[in-house]
C-alpha cells in the first residue's frame, strides 16, 4: 500500500548540509532561464531579468538568485591547457565572471548549471571527473548557486538497480511500483549508490572553495534521493521536469505531498521551477505558487519577466506565502490534513490532497484547493486542523489581505475551478 511505501522512505534525517551565512537554510528564491529561454540565451537576458527583479519589487520581496541554466559554455571542448570550462563569448562577451559582477552590483546572486555526467542535457561539456576544477572555476567567477543535473551518466557510474519514481509508469498502484524489474530490493541503502556518490563528489568540491555555493541537485527523484539528499545538498529534485501543463503541475503536487516529512531547515524537496507567467490561468497560478511555497520548495521564477502580467507578479510577491516559505522559526512545510475527493493517503495525480495546513510564526496557514473544472464549496473546520481545535480565531485572507475578524468554528468559501483559497489563522478570540 502507498502509506507503507512512502513511510518506508521517511527514515530519520541524516545530518544536514549546513553552509556559512545560513546559505541553504531556507528555500531558495530567484529566477532561472530554462523555462523561458531554454538554450536561446545571451547575457542581456540575465541582466534584464536581474533588473526586473529589482524594478518589479521581487528583490525586495526576497528573490535573490539569477540562475543560468544549460548552454552557457563552448559546446565542443574544455580549455586544452587547464581543462576549465570555457564560457561562450558570443553569448557572454565578458565571460561568466563579467556577468556575475554585473548581477552582484544589483545586490543579487548568480547561479550556474552543470551535470553529473559527461555532457549536460543539451550536449555541452559536463563535470563528472572535473568536479574540483569546475568548483574552483565557479568560485573564482563569483558563482553563488549550482544546479547539478543528471544527464549522460557514464556506464561505470550507473546504479545496479533503481528506486521507484512514481510517475510515467503503467505499474503504479496507489503510488507504489508493482513491477520489480530493475528495482532495488526493499530496504536497499541508496546512500551507497553510485548516484549518491556522484553528487557527493561535487558537494565536497564545492565545500573546498572559499565561498558558500548553494548546491541544488537535479537528479529527477532517482536513487531514492529522499534518503540521502539532505546530507548532500540544500535541495533535491523529487521528480522529472515540470512543464506548463496543468496536469503536470498537479502530478508534481501530488507526488511531493508524500515526501514532506523530509523537509525542514537546511533541506528542501524541490518541486522544480515555477510556471507562473507561462500560460496557465490566474487561478492555476495561485494554486501552483501557493503549494510550492507551502511545501517549502525552492521558488525559482521561470518566465520572461518583461512579459509577465501584473496580476501574476502579485502572485509571486504574495507576502503571506513568502513569509511562510521564509519563516526563520518554523522549518517544516504545510502538509495535507484531509484529502477531500479521495480517502486520506490516496495517490492521485488528478485529485491530490485538497485540505492543507502548516504552522508559522504568524499563525496557521490553511489552504483549500479545488481540483474540479467548476466552482466548489469548501469548508475549513478548525476542529480538523492540526494545532487549532474548535473555537474562534482571528483570520486573514492571504489573497486579498482582508482581515476577516473573529471567525467562529469554521470558514465556508466557494472556490473557483483550479483555484485555492488561503487563510492565515491567528490567535483565538472571543
Amino acid at each position: 500500500m502507498l502509506l507503507a511505501f512512502f513511510f518506508g522512505t521517511l527514515i530519520s534525517r541524516s545530518s544536514s548540509l549546513i553552509l556559512k551565512d545560513d546559505v541553504g537554510k531556507l528555500p531558495a528564491l530567484g529566477w532561472n532561464s530554462w523555462n523561458a529561454y531554454h538554450c536561446d540565451i545571451t547575457e542581456s537576458q540575465f541582466i534584464t531579468a536581474a533588473q526586473k527583479l529589482v524594478d518589479l519589487g521581487l528583490k525586495d520581496a526576497g528573490y535573490e538568485y539569477v540562475n543560468i541554466d544549460d548552454c552557457w559554455s563552448d559546446k565542443d571542448h574544455r580549455d586544452a591547457d587547464t581543462n576549465r570550462l570555457i564560457p561562450n563569448t558570443t553569448r557572454f562577451p565578458d565571460g561568466i565572471k563579467g556577468t556575475a559582477d554585473k548581477i552582484h552590483d544589483l545586490g543579487l546572486k548568480i547561479g550556474i548549471y552543470s551535470s553529473a555526467g559527461t555532457k549536460t542535457c543539451a550536449g555541452y561539456p559536463a563535470s563528472i571527473g572535473y568536479e574540483d576544477i569546475d568548483a574552483a572555476t565557479w568560485a573564482e567567477w563569483g558563482i553563488d548557486y549550482l544546479k547539478y543535473d543528471n544527464c549522460n551518466v557514464p556506464q561505470n557510474w550507473t546504479d545496479e538497480c533503481r528506486g521507484c519514481v512514481p510517475e510515467n509508469r503503467p505499474d503504479l498502484v496507489n503510488g507504489t511500483c508493482t513491477s520489480t524489474t530493475d528495482l532495488c530490493p526493499s530496504g536497499y541503502d541508496f546512500s551507497q549508490s553510485n548516484t549518491a556518490e556522484r553528487y557527493r563528489i561535487m558537494r565536497d568540491a564545492l565545500l573546498s572553495q572559499n565561498r558558500s555555493i548553494l548546491y541544488s541537485l537535479c537528479e529527477w527523484g532517482e536513487a531514492s534521493v529522499q534518503q540521502w539528499g539532505n546530507s548532500t545538498a540544500s535541495s533535491w529534485r523529487m521528480s522529472g521536469d515540470i512543464d506548463p501543463a496543468w496536469s503536470r503541475i498537479l502530478t508534481i503536487l501530488n507526488e511531493n505531498s508524500f515526501y514532506l516529512n523530509n523537509v525542514d531547515f537546511w533541506g528542501h524537496s524541490d518541486a522544480d521551477m515555477l510556471e507562473v507567467g507561462n500560460g496557465i490561468s490566474i487561478e492555476e497560478a495561485r494554486t501552483h505558487f501557493a503549494f510550492w511555497a507551502a511545501m517549502k520548495s525552492p521558488l525559482l521564477i521561470g518566465t520572461d519577466l518583461e512579459q509577465v502580467p501584473r496580476d501574476e507578479v502579485d502572485v509571486l510577491k504574495n507576502s503571506y506565502l513568502l513569509a511562510f516559505s521564509q519563516d526563520g522559526l518554523y522549518g517544516k512545510p504545510a502538509m495535507p490534513y484531509k484529502w477531500g475527493t479521495n480517502p486520506d493517503w490516496t495517490f492521485n495525480a488528478s485529485f491530490p490532497a485538497e485540505y492543507w495546513s502548516g504552522a508559522s510564526s504568524n499563525g496557521t496557514l490553511v489552504l483549500l484547493f479545488n481540483p474540479y473544472n467548476d466552482t466548489r464549496s469548501k469548508t475549513a473546520d478548525f476542529g480538523e486542523i492540526p494545532g487549532l481545535g474548535d473555537g474562534k480565531y482571528q483570520v486573514t485572507d492571504i489573497w486579498s489581505g482582508k482581515d476577516m475578524g473573529c471567525v467562529d468554528w469554521k470558514i465556508d468559501v466557494d472556490v473557483e475551478a483550479h483555484d485555492t483559497a488561503g487563510y492565515l489563522v491567528g490567535d483565538g478570540c472571543y
